[in-house]
């Protein structure tokens, strides 16, 4: 059975471009032999429940990848419990990982532990910059912006932060994610419904 090489490319919303990423991928494919399949979705990464990494998860459980390939870890995802749950499986199936911006290699001790590292980076990451999100809300209504209170069949503006906060938190309560953001929960649901439909579209 022929084994491919897996490439991930993963944004968070529409408002974020891929290029950044698939340049460096795309030299670093160029050097290598046999296989290259590119997996891409533009979903939160505090999910690992995504349409592209859901196909990269059957090819690796038939035995069809050999590795798998990023740009940076936190594109895997962005939750300390998903990634090192996603690092005993590879090893478990012998599926290599590289990290071009990490330098990672989880065949080794070395990059394994380093790898458990930057798991709980990216997870500490998406705590802080929901803190940032929630503290310039806080500054923002204490001089007197509000959010929401829109008229009945007119859509709320919603900022590329907003848009990409409501992603990030994807998995959480509709309820709680309203409120962080400061928008309304049909507005959330839309967001959300937007993105999915985005996604289903890449397939």
């Amino acid at each position: 059975m022929n084994k491919h090489i897996a490439i991930y490319v993963r944004v968070s919303s529409k408002s974020q471009d891929q290029r950044s990423q698939i340049i460096d991928l795309e030299k670093w494919a160029s050097t290598q032999d046999g296989e290259i399949v590119w997996y891409r979705d533009k979903f939160s990464g505090k999910t690992m429940d995504r349409p592209s990494w859901n196909k990269l998860v059957m090819a690796m459980e038939s035995g069809n990848v050999s590795k798998v390939v990023c740009w940076r870890l936190d594109r895997l995802g962005r939750t300390a419990k998903g990634l090192t749950a996603l690092f005993d499986d590879l090893i478990a199936k012998k599926i290599g990982l590289f990290s071009l911006r990490d330098c990672l290699d989880l065949s080794t001790p070395a990059g394994r532990l380093m790898a458990n590292v930057l798991a709980s980076v990216a997870a500490y990451e998406t705590e802080v910059r929901a803190e940032r999100v929630l503290a310039g809300q806080a500054v923002a209504r204490a001089n007197g912006k509000t959010w929401g209170g829109s008229k009945a069949g007119r859509q709320i503006t919603v900022s590329d932060e907003q848009k990409s906060q409501v992603l990030s938190m994807q998995g959480e309560k509709i309820a709680k994610i309203a409120r962080t953001v400061g928008l309304t929960r049909p507005t959330v649901y839309r967001l959300i419904r937007q993105s999915q439909s985005s996604s289903l579209s890449l397939k």
